[in-house]
């Protein structure tokens, strides 16, 4: 299980105590962290022979030379059809960068933004991986000519900073990303993976860890007090209530004793914040839109199996009946075309979440593709 550092710091304090500190405390507690991957955070620094305690990966973002920037104008390479120039600001002065990012290039030539768009930029000297290099190969940002056009900085996809290896357009920063900060201090991380063994899967998400520390650190765990409403009063834009518009049945309490449904409406389907689809991705888990996002943040963070089904969808395959949703051991043999297009046969140790016409997910695993979250809510 991967766990980003920053997610851990949402729950308990850890002022005082370095990721090593952490490791070593979580391994002592039967946790034991396998690797630790440095996105941004300052590597540790080993004397020569002295022994790694902890397996170590990643790179350190210089301060000085990696900051928060902001896209001002994009304009056409005079001599590159598949360039652009960036006027961008980076807190000090303007900057002219060069570009071929394909999330950019349709702003090519589109002069001033009546929305800067913010971005990670690396000055002249900065340390990152190479973005079209098979592999983490490091390199350092030089000065050269492109085209006729000077070229001493640029901004980085999420490769060049060892976030992931996608390397097919620049990082997007959410709107509120602070010009001219460290991008270390903004976005900078380091990713704990840790062997969770069977006896403590109540650990298996970033609140059981963060509890874990809590408790033997002394120090106090940060959780909201949630309340869960009664489903027969609780209205949702359409002036009923869930109880009302889903049945739910449990066929095996054995299997799966208890499945809770609500209702989310007026929701407009679109990419997560870019904080959101950091810490997915540093998780292992691949950003899909707002609403998937959503059900797997919460699902790590709390280590509670969640799903979006499509209400529009589940509605049109009850005919116009009341929609019943219920939970079953699959039949031997039985099978489901799940998200990522397989088509998977089961047997009678898998559960199944279904509808009247049939399965709608592999329980707790992966949705089934014919009710997946398409359109606006």
């Amino acid at each position: 299980m991967k766990i980003p550092l920053s997610w851990l710091k949402d729950f308990i304090d850890l002022d005082g105590l370095s990721v090593e500190d952490i490791a070593r405390k979580l391994t002592l507690a039967g946790m034991e962290v396998d690797e630790i991957l440095y996105v941004g955070l300052p590597m540790p620094v080993y004397k020569e022979g002295e022994k790694h305690e902890f397996k170590t990966n990643g790179i350190g973002w210089d301060k000085e030379k990696l900051v928060v920037a902001e896209i001002r104008e994009v304009k056409a390479h005079p001599n590159a059809d598949k360039l652009t120039l960036l006027d961008l600001y980076d807190g000090q002065q303007d900057q002219v960068v060069l570009t071929g990012a394909p999330n950019i290039f349709h702003l090519k030539g589109a002069g001033k933004l009546e929305k800067p768009i913010k971005v990670a930029y690396a000055k002249e000297g900065t340390t990152l991986y190479d973005g079209h290099a098979e592999g983490q190969v490091l390199m350092t940002l030089k000065r050269a000519k492109i085209r006729g056009v000077d070229s001493y900085s640029m901004v980085c996809s999420e490769k060049e900073l060892g976030i992931t290896e996608e390397s097919d357009g620049i990082i997007i920063l959410d709107d509120d990303a602070p010009v001219g900060m460290p991008l270390a201090d903004y976005i900078g991380d380091a990713v704990l993976d840790i062997s969770i063994l069977p006896n403590m899967a109540r650990n298996a998400n970033v609140v059981g860890i963060a509890r874990e520390l809590a408790a033997m650190l002394g120090r106090d765990l940060r959780i909201t007090d949630y309340v869960i409403r009664n489903a027969e009063t609780v209205k949702n834009g359409t002036g009923q209530s869930v109880k009302e518009l889903v049945e739910i049945e449990i066929g095996d309490p054995e299997l799966n004793p208890r499945f809770v449904v609500g209702l989310i409406r007026n929701i407009e389907l679109k990419p997560s914040p870019y904080q959101i689809q950091r810490r997915l991705k540093l998780a292992g888990v691949r950003p899909i839109s707002n609403v998937v996002d959503a059900t797997n943040y919460a699902m790590l963070e709390f280590g509670e199996p969640l799903h979006a089904f499509d209400y529009d969808v589940l509605k049109e395959r009850a005919g116009g009946k009341k929609i019943k949703i219920s939970t079953r051991a699959a039949k031997d043999g039985e099978k489901i075309t799940t998200l990522d297009g397989n088509m998977r046969t089961l047997t009678s140790m898998n559960v199944l979440v279904c509808d009247e016409k049939g399965p709608l997910s592999l329980a707790g695993v992966m949705g089934g593709s014919e009710s997946e979250v398409l359109f606006n809510l």
